[in-house]
């Protein structure tokens, strides 16, 4: 059984007295707070960029053994020095939220409920929908001029995208598709 002055000497406040510390060094600490550690002390890091908006705002992606850990403001980023507004600061909980959906639903016109689908139907279902909207509408001629467009369909690109991106996705829909309705979130 420890002796009374062995309980005593691992008081932080003894220590402090004893060692005539003013309570801020390792003298402070009890064995419990010395044992801990951050949950990132081991982790893989990795730099990102926050995908919400237009900034580019620097995180860091701390992961472990295939596994998400946390995302924090990256110092280093000359954009952001480190801060994150709160929808970046959410960037963790926004991927690893248990009611999070992780596989494509549908829901057919009238029904009540959502089913599952898989994401290479839901593409398919994307594609067919977006190229009989461009059989339907496109025109190629009026009055007499080619203008070879449609304005059923349009697209908003995300600011996160970069100008290569946003370059090939012009060209895509403005000569593949014959898109005019084109923008992009960043210069909203």
């Amino acid at each position: 059984m420890p002796s009374l002055t062995g309980l005593l000497s691992k008081w932080p406040l003894i220590r402090q007295i004893r060692e005539r510390a003013d309570g801020t060094g390792l003298e402070a600490m009890s064995d419990k707070t010395r044992a801990m550690h951050a949950r990132t002390d081991d982790a893989q890091v990795a730099r990102s960029i926050c995908p919400y908006c237009g900034v580019g705002c620097g995180q860091l992606i701390y992961h472990k053994n295939g596994k998400l850990i946390s995302i924090e403001g990256d110092p280093e980023s000359p954009i952001s020095q480190g801060n994150l507004c709160p929808k970046g600061a959410a960037s963790y909980q926004l991927l690893t939220h248990s009611r999070r959906e992780m596989k494509m639903k549908y829901r057919a016109p009238r029904a009540k409920v959502w089913t599952e689908i898989s994401l290479d139907r839901a593409m398919d279902m994307v594609a067919d929908r977006v190229w009989e909207s461009r059989k339907r509408t496109f025109v190629h001629k009026k009055d007499g001029a080619t203008i070879n467009h449609t304005t059923a369909i349009c697209h908003l690109g995300g600011a996160t995208l970069d100008n290569e991106e946003n370059y090939l996705i012009r060209k895509l829909f403005t000569l593949g598709l014959g898109m005019v309705c084109i923008s992009n979130q960043a210069r909203i």
